[in-house]
């Protein structure tokens, strides 16, 4: 008689001793950890640069407040949740054209647009630029501000020894030149500067083989770096396929996941952090998530950062806690809210930079 060979793995490979049983205790128990053996662990003495969707601008938080060495390279005004003023980097093609830019070895045709209140702004970080994000007086400081910014992030690229990615999007828009734009023109109403852009869904393949030269351009100039890839939890705001959002989301969220697998599996220097499965998962998901069914709430990015920092952190009890700039997770965000004092704190140590909310301009609340 064979063996029946699934009687010997251990609790976490089965649905209802794993998730039944953590869902029984609700995000408080802290049962639920899907995260598992890992390839490496971030040091005290790790200088970890973050990029990706909005979803990244949490961890780069928790790391300065978990105390560990969030790389910056560039600085703005007041709290800068970016490693350099690059802003958001929504899909896997706009962290490549990043990397070859910063190092002289592409040049858009969109340089500068012109925005209808006269201010200037870099096609590539629209909300990066002057006071408020607004822009800037002239193209030509536009251009001065962008030579200093490409120094910054070839520094980030070249000094940082863990770089994490968080992925966030498929949909894109193009410029003519098939330069991939965090916002389509015509949202923001560019009135001078804008080539005409047209939509694109990239495909499995096109991600994987960005991310695959993006690993080994960094690799070029900086040969010890490690990686990590997450996947952004936060829904589509709204979708461009002639189909309903919901479909569109999963699609996405399906594609890049399994981009980061493949980049997982073929190299051993790359990890994959599962803040989308905490997040989405059965048990987490009613309190998770606000009251819009898209972002994350607090107690979400809490639940996500507390695990980060328990599996991802070595240096001892500061590592596994959770970071006093988020709340500590309670047992559901109904039977424990946030005071008004609370949310505004929480809101403003939080402020999430998101270009992708412009797109929701359509019919509906």
């Amino acid at each position: 008689m064979q063996e029946h060979p699934y009687r010997s793995l251990p609790a976490r490979h089965f649905w209802r001793a794993s998730v039944c049983h953590a869902g029984a205790t609700g995000l408080a128990g802290g049962g639920f950890d899907p995260v598992g053996e890992l390839p490496f662990r971030i040091g005290p003495q790790d200088r970890v640069a973050a990029a990706g969707s909005c979803f990244a601008q949490h961890i780069a938080r928790n790391l300065a407040g978990a105390g560990f060495n969030f790389l910056q390279t560039e600085v703005g005004e007041g709290d800068s949740p970016f490693s350099a003023r690059f802003g958001n980097i929504y899909t896997a093609r706009q962290l490549r054209q990043l990397l070859l830019r910063a190092y002289g070895l592409v040049r858009p045709r969109d340089a500068v647009w012109r925005l209808p209140s006269g201010c200037y702004v870099d096609p590539f970080r629209p909300q990066m630029l002057g006071e408020g994000g607004l822009g800037l007086a002239s193209a030509g400081a536009v251009s001065d501000a962008r030579e200093a910014h490409f120094a910054a992030v070839r520094e980030m690229f070249e000094t940082c020894t863990v770089f994490i990615f968080t992925l966030g999007l498929t949909e894109a828009w193009l410029s003519e030149d098939g330069m991939a734009l965090p916002v389509p023109p015509g949202v923001l109403g560019v009135t001078q500067g804008a080539s005409a852009a047209s939509f694109h869904n990239f495909c499995l393949n096109e991600i994987w083989q960005d991310l695959e030269e993006v690993l080994a351009d960094i690799c070029m100039v900086n040969p010890q770096v490690r990686f990590i890839f997450t996947v952004s939890p936060v829904a589509l705001a709204a979708t461009y396929e002639p189909r309903h959002v919901m479909i569109s989301n999963t699609l996405s969220k399906a594609t890049l996941r399994l981009a980061a697998e493949m980049m997982r599996e073929r190299y051993a220097r790359v990890c994959y952090f599962s803040s989308y499965e905490i997040v989405t998962a059965p048990m987490n998901a009613p309190g998770a998530f606000e009251a819009d069914l898209r972002s994350v709430s607090p107690l979400g990015v809490a639940q996500v950062m507390a695990l980060f920092n328990r599996h991802m952190l070595s240096g001892g009890e500061a590592a596994a806690a959770v970071p006093a700039a988020m709340p500590a997770p309670s047992l559901n965000a109904a039977a424990s809210p946030l005071s008004d004092e609370e949310r505004a704190a929480y809101d403003a140590r939080a402020r999430i930079i998101c270009e992708e909310d412009l797109l929701a301009t359509g019919p509906g609340p």
